[in-house]
């Protein structure tokens, strides 16, 4: 009888098409659990009522700092893991988001690399960097990093790449497109770095080269910086997995926030709210929120995952799209999906640790990107971006209609104000800004405008 009986028809029909595409048994594990999931009653979702607010968790102000031999022990059997998925489609571009230019010379990639090297340069650490790669990220991803041949590791693979599984339709059956079978297939969700890890093979040479732990964090946040603080906590307090969280402000109130739920910490993200549960938005309530820099004991997972081979249990995210995201007319899909920070739900002594804000910067949105590429931030020689403002970062909204896509953003911004002195910036309408441009305060623009050379707003 086939493991798939169960199942139901459609069900099995959608894991029938992932094993004909030779998918791996933990990949098909992992799908299957994330299709039984699918069944359930409320698939995915966390009430409010269910859940309770964290209580005080470790900080990183309070961890003490390791001595240099300790330091570079931990950091030696240490990896920096960046997710490198993502196309940044939602910003217009057609190839990797992290070849995005941030600074004049220098994309994302660029700054890690020089990240990555300062650091193990300052403790004398190996500290491989791995990619993971989208089909689409993986080729231009590597051809930027061999400008840094120092970067490259004799046995550790510079990336490995993300799974993908099946769209389904709303019957549950896999989605057919014929006329670009490529979208009938879409990623996991970033959950998927545990079996991907494996299935690649990366997992069991990190650990033949005994490397222990893995620092994970989005190619697009630039204050993910390894830190021998956490590394040693890891070491000296035995901690499986760790999530990096900071103090919630209103701009958080759409991301994914911890909580506890029948006494364990659970990760609560906007797509597992039910609709009319409007819980979800309050930042004083929940106050910890998910950063994406995780730290992970690759040991533990290997044993995990020998026990279970989709360990570890991640609660599913049900993604409602069309099979052609550029055709809201094409067939209505489901994207079953995970996040890999929601694994401190499952880890047995799981931690939360708060960070200051400097460890987390990413850019999402064209509103972020003039952040980062204005005086607010200042990259210095070791790839580290020193924040030039006295509290807070400046709170940018750009008109969606003008500045959403990079080409219209450029075209209307090709020199970034200054923005040090900056609280907040609102543009709304088509404006277009000279070069030494400086905005200080409060400032809200209403197009059609130009702003001349050297204004002061």
């Amino acid at each position: 009888m086939s493991s798939d009986a169960h199942l139901s028809d459609q069900f099995a029909e959608t894991l029938s098409k992932m094993r004909s595409a030779g998918a791996h048994a933990m990949e098909l594990a992992a799908l299957r659990r994330r299709l039984e999931q699918l069944s359930e009653p409320g698939a995915g979702q966390l009430l409010g009522n269910e859940l309770e607010p964290l209580e005080d968790i470790s900080r990183l102000v309070d961890l003490p700092e390791p001595d240099a031999e300790e330091a570079r022990r931990v950091l030696d059997r240490t990896a920096v893991l960046k997710l490198n998925g993502g196309l940044g489609t939602s910003m217009g571009l057609t190839g990797p988001k992290s070849l995005l230019e941030i600074k004049p010379g220098k994309t994302f990639l660029d700054v890690i690399a020089m990240q990555v090297l300062s650091t193990r340069e300052k403790y004398n650490a190996r500290l491989p960097l791995i990619l993971m790669n989208s089909a689409g990220t993986r080729e231009p991803s590597l051809e930027l990093l061999k400008k840094y041949p120092d970067l490259a590791d004799d046995v550790i693979p510079a990336d490995f790449l993300q799974g993908r599984e099946p769209k389904i339709t709303a019957d549950g059956r896999p989605a057919e497109w014929p006329s670009n079978p490529e979208l009938e297939w879409c990623p996991p969700g970033h959950g998927d770095i545990y079996i991907a890890l494996a299935v690649s093979g990366m997992l069991e040479t990190l650990l033949a080269e005994g490397i222990r732990w893995c620092f994970v964090s989005n190619a697009d946040n630039l204050g993910a910086l390894p830190d021998a603080r956490i590394a040693a906590w890891l070491a000296t307090e035995d901690i499986p997995f760790a999530m990096e969280t900071v103090l919630g402000t209103a701009a958080d109130r759409k991301g994914g926030h911890l909580a506890r739920r029948a006494g364990r910490i659970v990760l609560r993200e906007s797509a597992q709210v039910p609709d009319g549960d409007d819980s979800f938005g309050d930042v004083g309530k929940w106050r910890f929120y998910n950063t994406n820099n995780i730290w992970i004991d690759l040991e533990r997972l290997k044993a995990l995952q020998d026990a279970d081979p989709a360990a570890p249990h991640l609660p599913l995210i049900v993604n409602r799209k069309t099979v052609d995201p550029a055709d809201a007319a094409s067939t209505p899909v489901i994207q079953l999906e995970t996040a890999m920070g929601a694994a401190i739900g499952s880890v047995e002594g799981a931690r939360a640790i708060e960070i200051p804000r400097t460890r987390f910067a990413p850019v999402k949105t064209t509103d972020d990107l003039l952040v980062v590429r204005s005086d607010a931030y200042v990259l210095d020689e070791s790839g580290e971006m020193i924040p030039e403002f006295t509290t807070t970062p400046p709170v940018v909204s750009l008109s969606k209609e003008f500045y959403k896509l990079l080409p219209d953003f450029d075209a209307r911004i090709p020199s970034a104000p200054s923005l040090k002195d900056c609280t907040s910036l609102a543009v709304d309408g088509d404006v277009t800004f000279g070069k030494g441009v400086v905005v200080r305060g409060d400032v809200k623009i209403t197009g059609p405008k130009t702003v001349p050379d050297g204004e002061i707003l």
